[in-house]
Parts: structure tokens; sequence; C-alpha cells
């Protein structure tokens, strides 16, 4: 039987139209679903939940699919159960109370050379040490402590807020290495002064070691300490009567400046993310 033989009876083809249409599954047929009432929670704008939470490196998007129905995200304090629930940046999502970061965690460590501000742009002209992570990364990333603008070293990046609130707190402290040049030698009543600890602003900042540099003269001093307070090192050495001519930081936690050249910037590895976590 030809297809018109069959539209004369009345049984139309679903591609040729007509007044009937065929039931099936076939391309082109499905029936139409029904549309799904809008929750008054659902948000037209912004990024799905489950894509939300596979972002904050919580788990997939299928196993976030598992957690919303099982009621373990809320987002601005209401817990979703909504397949396809949509969330804005601004808002508040957490899983199992812990709030998340929409975005991966990126952990970026560069070498600084002097000349570049670490914040802000104070001078006309000046820069900025973003422009030298720029191509790194496009994770809205932010510096992990200060370095002066004439310091060079080490200087880490992430968008991890928990991990830098961690390291900023002084209670933590993070080991840090500086090699400083002073205008003058050192004189070895003053580095005797410093390991004992200095007193700035009636505050006393714990030195873990102080030394001169093997083969160099005494203008050259290593200091390891865990403060992160702003210009700490300067302000040390200001207090008993030097200026410092020039700041390294060599060592930050358990990363050095091996194989990275300055001015340049890498990725962290995933153990070296771990290991900052543990200090």
């Amino acid at each position: 039987m030809s297809r018109n033989d069959r539209s004369s009876q009345g049984k139309y083809s679903g591609r040729q139209g007509g007044g009937q249409r065929k039931k099936s599954h076939a391309r082109g047929n499905a029936p139409i679903k029904k549309k799904m009432e809008k929750s008054p929670l659902s948000n037209l704008d912004g990024i799905r939940l489950n894509k939300y939470i596979a972002n904050s490196g919580i788990c997939s998007r299928r196993e976030a699919d598992l957690y919303i129905t099982a009621g373990n995200v809320t987002v601005n304090g209401e817990t979703i159960t909504e397949m396809g629930y949509r969330v804005k940046l601004s808002d508040d999502v957490r899983f199992d109370g812990r709030r998340l970061n929409p975005e991966k965690p990126e952990y970026i460590l560069l070498n600084k050379p002097a000349g570049f501000f670490v914040t802000g742009n104070p001078e006309k002209g000046g820069r900025t040490v973003m422009e030298l992570i720029s191509k790194a990364t496009k994770a809205k990333v932010s510096p992990v402590g200060k370095l002066d603008n004439q310091a060079k070293g080490l200087l880490l990046f992430t968008n991890d807020g928990t991990l830098a609130k961690k390291l900023a707190k002084p209670k933590n402290g993070i080991r840090q290495i500086y090699q400083v040049t002073l205008n003058k030698p050192l004189s070895q009543e003053d580095l005797d002064s410093i390991k004992k600890g200095v007193y700035i602003e009636g505050s006393k900042v714990t030195i873990t070691d102080v030394s001169f540099i093997e083969d160099k003269p005494h203008t050259e001093v290593g200091l390891e300490l865990k403060s992160i307070k702003e210009h700490i090192v300067t302000r040390i050495f200001k207090s008993l009567g030097y200026e410092v001519e020039s700041l390294d930081r060599v060592v930050f936690g358990g990363l050095t400046k091996k194989d990275l050249s300055r001015g340049r910037s890498r990725s962290l590895t995933e153990q070296e993310v771990i290991n900052l976590g543990m200090h």
C-alpha cells in the first residue's frame, strides 16, 4: 500500500501533517513533554547547581545531582532538591554546611621581579604582578600576603579562599626564608639580637633563624621566620639601624624557586597544595 493510499484512509504520517499523527517515538514524532511548573526558587540566570558544585571540586555533575536530591545542598539558606536549578556567582551555596567556590581551585607560584606592585597601581605607569600571571590562569586569583614593590621572590596566588585565610592567620604562620642585602655589614651583636627576637611596635617577632651567607660579605644575610606582617623584614633591620637594599624571598612554605626563573610562574602540584594545607 502506498503512502497516498494510507493517507486516503485517514492514517497520516507525522512528517506529512494532517489531522491525525502516528503515535510513534520515531525521530520527529516524539511526544511533546509537558512543561514543568517553574519552582518559585528557580533563577533564570546563572549556571546549573550541579555544575557549580562540580566546579568547586566536590564531585562530578552526576554525583552532584544525587547530593542535591538527597538534600545536602543549600542556596542562600534554602535546601534545594530541584534538578536544573540555577545559581548566580553571588549566591551562598553550601554543601553539608560548607560554602563552595564555583571556580576550580587554582594555585600559581610566581618568582616576582623587582619593580612590580603586588596590589593596586599607586604610581602612574606602575606595573602589577597580575600582568605576569595573566596567561597562567583565567581564574580570579589573588596574592597570598604581600611583597614590596622592589622586593623579589616567591609569591603565591590562588582563588582558594579557605587556604588563603589559613595561611594568613598569624597563629598558623608559614615558613619563609629571605635573602637580604643591607646597606652596611651586620654586626655579630645585632645578629645575636635578631636571633633572640625583635620587638616591632611592642610586639615580639620570633625569628626561626638568621645567619650570614657563606662566602659572602656580612651585608648578605639569610633570615627565616613565620610572621606574615607587612614589611616585616624591612622593619626588623630598620629597628637596628640598617636599610634593606635588596630583598628576595627564596622559600615560601615548602615551595622554592627551583627551575623557576625570575618573572616566570607555574601551577603547584597536587602534593604541593596538600603540603601547604598542612601548615
